[in-house]
């Protein structure tokens, strides 16, 4: 297994991947249900993999097994419950074997999400539910050979915490990324401030911002960068909030503009930089193009 922890140490950017649910609607693969894109694990698992190695291909030194849903919860409500450690197993499959296809290191991410709708705050379940749910979907992870843990989309600190907390009890490195509103609060209210007081414990290998419209994602870094010294993830979507209790995908921003629009968001500590909802091969491009020019 590659050496995340000693990467993150290393000085240079690392670029992330882009969006995997918006890409396959784009190419016309269903993501309707509770099961969302974890349903083409089941009906096009070749679409997925070609996903991930357009990913690669474009520069992407991390890809994202597509594990945003392959928890029990989101599964349970498919039907497909008992299936959570298959379909899991499945999806890192899936993208360690685009990994290994790449002349360079890329390391995979096993992602782990909110169990209930990333823009919800009010349907966050109960501590322990939080905590049991968060360990099993990082103890598959964790057999299915992921490099690291990806908490992403977190909107309340309750279960940011758990999550981190299960990734400690795993032992795996992990980051936790959390989802704003335009203030660069957390979707609760809570702030950013008081979300680094409660999971720095749990000693993340780094923090993030993602799926906040990339327009002002900067102003939720300002608000890392002033709670924390821990290194930073930072990817955005193409898209914007309607009341912060949906997202609706545009294509307002093309993939230059989109890595101009990152060099708004330039600090120290901005260690990973990739793309969310909305965001394509050629967005992550782009940003490997913008970074290489740089160095």
């Amino acid at each position: 297994m590659l050496d995340f922890r000693k990467r993150l140490a290393d000085p240079d950017l690392i670029i992330l991947d882009g969006a995997m649910g918006t890409m396959l609607e784009d190419r016309g693969i269903s993501t309707e249900g509770p099961a969302w894109s974890a349903r083409a694990l089941l009906e096009a698992p070749e679409s997925i993999s070609s996903i991930h190695r357009d990913y690669v291909e474009a520069g992407a030194e991390i890809i994202t097994a597509n594990t945003f849903r392959t928890q029990q919860r989101s599964l349970g409500k498919q039907g497909w419950a008992g299936r959570a450690l298959e379909l899991t197993q499945k999806a890192v499959f899936l993208a360690k074997e685009a990994a290994l296809q790449s002349d360079m290191d890329v390391f995979v991410a096993g992602s782990m999400a909110p169990l209930e709708d990333c823009y919800r705050p009010d349907l966050v379940p109960s501590r322990m539910d939080l905590e049991t749910e968060h360990l099993l979907h990082a103890e598959n992870l964790a057999k299915a050979g992921v490099d690291f843990f990806l908490i992403e989309t977190m909107n309340s600190i309750q279960e940011a915490v758990a999550a981190g907390k299960a990734a400690t009890q795993v032992g795996l490195p992990f980051g936790i990324s959390f989802v704003c509103n335009d203030a660069g609060k957390l979707l609760s209210g809570e702030s950013l401030g008081d979300a680094m007081a409660a999971i720095e414990p749990n000693m993340p290998d780094f923090v993030g911002i993602n799926c906040v419209p990339s327009a002002v994602l900067n102003h939720s870094i300002n608000n890392l960068v002033a709670s924390t010294n821990l290194p930073i993830a930072a990817y955005g979507n193409i898209g914007y909030h309607e009341d912060f209790l949906s997202w609706h995908n545009t294509r307002d921003y093309n993939f230059e503009e989109y890595s101009e629009e990152t060099m708004n968001w330039k600090s120290p500590q901005l260690k990973l930089l990739g793309g969310c909802c909305g965001t394509q091969p050629g967005h992550i491009h782009a940003l490997h193009s913008a970074h290489n020019k740089e160095k």
